[in-house]
């Protein structure tokens, strides 16, 4: 290579300009992404209502294997009620957070799935023999199946319905029968083996089921309501309170039985239509 071919091309690299990157950052992942990192600290309040719920579910499956079973039935109860606070304080103080709803998440699985499960086990399907636990078992699967499907669904799902019967739901209507047993003082009743395995059963094809069910957000406490819904709800409070055992059992019966109900009522509905869009066509 000559002189001159050599002296021309340093002239041309010297005439290049080398333009600066623009709209590309120089930091690494995390600072790209920041909404991934994970943000320090959790809400004191819901996560401590949510470790009530998780203590009372615990201490009712040692109350069952101690033979106590209405104690663990109303340490269940006592857990629902932490369950419906937890989430309450979260939404009104603004406190909730994904962490939060995988704690509770875990709680409700031991309170409501695995407490339940042992407690109707032993108090009713023993002599089943594996018959008997195997229905536990599936209860408790179909328990963490339900809430891992609400997990996946929170962001998406409708607020005012549940897809499938809530493992809570599920937790208390066996506490309900329980109790109703002790209630009329029928509990060594050898029938209960036999109601108690169907229950469990349908309980755990309702849970994992595509029923809808309401939720509580869907009767709107926060707005105004005519006046003899106020009335109606002192009634159900005064008869709670009175009976406490009857009201529970009512309750959760109708609550289970509605979504079946509400899906035969749909699907009538829906037939009924058809009927009279044909007919309307035809004529």
């Amino acid at each position: 290579m000559s002189d001159n071919d050599s002296q021309g091309s340093r002239l041309s690299l010297s005439r290049v300009r080398i333009l600066p990157r623009r709209g590309i950052t120089r930091g690494g992942i995390k600072r790209r992404g920041p909404s991934a990192r994970l943000k320090k600290g959790i809400y004191l309040l819901p996560s401590l209502l949510t470790t009530g719920n998780l203590f009372c579910g615990f201490f009712s499956i040692v109350s069952t294997f101690n033979g106590k079973y209405l104690e663990a039935s109303v340490l269940i109860i006592f857990a629902h009620l932490l369950d419906s606070l937890d989430g309450t304080v979260a939404r009104l103080t603004k406190t909730t957070s994904q962490f939060g709803v995988e704690f509770d998440s875990l709680a409700d699985m031991v309170s409501f799935g695995i407490a339940p499960a042992i407690l109707v086990y032993f108090w009713a399907l023993l002599p089943w023999g594996t018959w008997g636990w195997l229905a536990a078992g599936l209860y408790v699967v179909c328990g963490a199946l339900r809430l891992a499907r609400f997990n996946i669904q929170v962001v998406s799902a409708e607020k005012t319905n549940f897809v499938g019967l809530p493992i809570p739901a599920a937790g208390e209507m066996i506490v309900a029968i329980v109790l109703m047993y002790h209630f009329f003082g029928v509990a060594a009743a050898p029938h209960k083996r036999i109601i108690l395995l169907l229950v469990i059963y349908g309980l755990a094809a309702l849970m994992v089921s595509n029923f809808r069910y309401i939720s509580v957000r869907q009767l709107g406490l926060k707005k105004r309501h005519p006046f003899w819904i106020l009335l109606s709800a002192i009634l159900l409070i005064t008869l709670t309170i009175a009976e406490p055992q009857i009201m529970l059992f009512g309750t959760f019966v109708l609550y289970t039985l509605s979504g079946p109900l509400l899906w035969l009522f749909t699907v009538r509905k829906r037939r009924r239509e058809r009927k009279e869009e044909i007919t309307e066509a035809l004529q």
